[in-house]
């Protein structure tokens, strides 16, 4: 993982070619900052996890379909929820209505979401993971860590258009890098496939504005397999003394992995 001094907050500026998913010939994200956006960490480059998309997704929709328009528009929002902090520059979202849940939970609205984060937002408490004990950047710390190579997104259906759009998705990746669960303990992946299904209902409005996003899926198909799926030997691994802290200790900085270009996101 790239350390939060190894990132440039002052690298700002349009996203890059690559990061569109144009060097394999397919336009999956084309988000465009509004004039004087700042990005959060730095301007966020998509090429790791565009060659887990493009190696690994289940689905090729042709172009204009319902299914390329949607799943476009979710990489343009998390794009938006990850990585700009303010919701006044977000563009994919009508802010003054948004709200997000999760298996009918209690809903988020914008400004709520931009505070703790989208993995936060949508994990919440688990056996494995504590929302309420992890900030924003300690929980994308997490997950880049976790999902090593990236951990990408795909629309696999949608059953019903605008202004509700029903749709069923798939989140994706090889666990070859570290979980950490909330009590510090460390987890080395195998190198397997992780995949969660889910559905989600949106609301948008004539502007495919997002209004609202009903996600269901179970959390444990994410959690698991990361506590479960290790190298053969090691197992639950304590933090060492340099880690203590937990989530104190943990770094901004979550799309990045040490060694790979700067602000190389490893979602969606």
């Amino acid at each position: 993982m790239a350390l939060a001094s190894e990132m440039k907050v002052a690298d700002q500026g349009p996203l890059s070619e690559e990061s569109s998913g144009k060097p394999y010939g397919e336009v999956i994200r084309d988000y465009e900052a509004l004039p004087g956006t700042q990005w959060r960490f730095g301007k966020p480059n998509y090429a790791r996890v565009n060659k887990a998309y493009f190696q690994y997704r289940s689905k090729v929709h042709p172009e204009g379909s319902l299914e390329a328009v949607v799943n476009k528009l979710v990489k343009n929002w998390e794009v938006e929820s990850h990585h700009i902090a303010d919701p006044k520059q977000w563009k994919t979202m009508d802010i003054t209505k948004f709200k997000a849940a999760l298996n009918g939970g209690p809903a988020a609205n914008a400004q709520l979401m931009a505070n703790i984060g989208p993995y936060n937002l949508l994990i919440g408490e688990a056996p494995q993971y504590s929302s309420s004990a992890l900030s924003f950047e300690d929980s994308n710390r997490i997950f880049g860590s976790t999902f090593s190579e990236g951990f990408a997104w795909e629309v696999l259906e949608v059953m019903s258009g605008p202004p509700t759009v029903s749709f069923k998705w798939r989140h994706f990746g090889k666990f070859s890098g570290t979980y950490t669960d909330k009590k510090g303990n460390k987890y080395q992946g195998d190198g397997s496939m992780i995949n969660v299904i889910g559905m989600c209902i949106a609301k948008v409005n004539d502007q495919l504005l997002i209004e609202s996003l009903d996600i269901y899926y179970n959390p444990d198909d994410l959690l698991k397999p990361l506590t479960t799926q290790v190298k053969r030997g090691e197992g639950e691994l304590a933090l060492s003394a340099a880690d203590e802290g937990d989530s104190r200790k943990i770094q901004a900085g979550a799309c990045c992995t040490s060694g790979a270009a700067q602000n190389n996101c490893a979602v969606m």
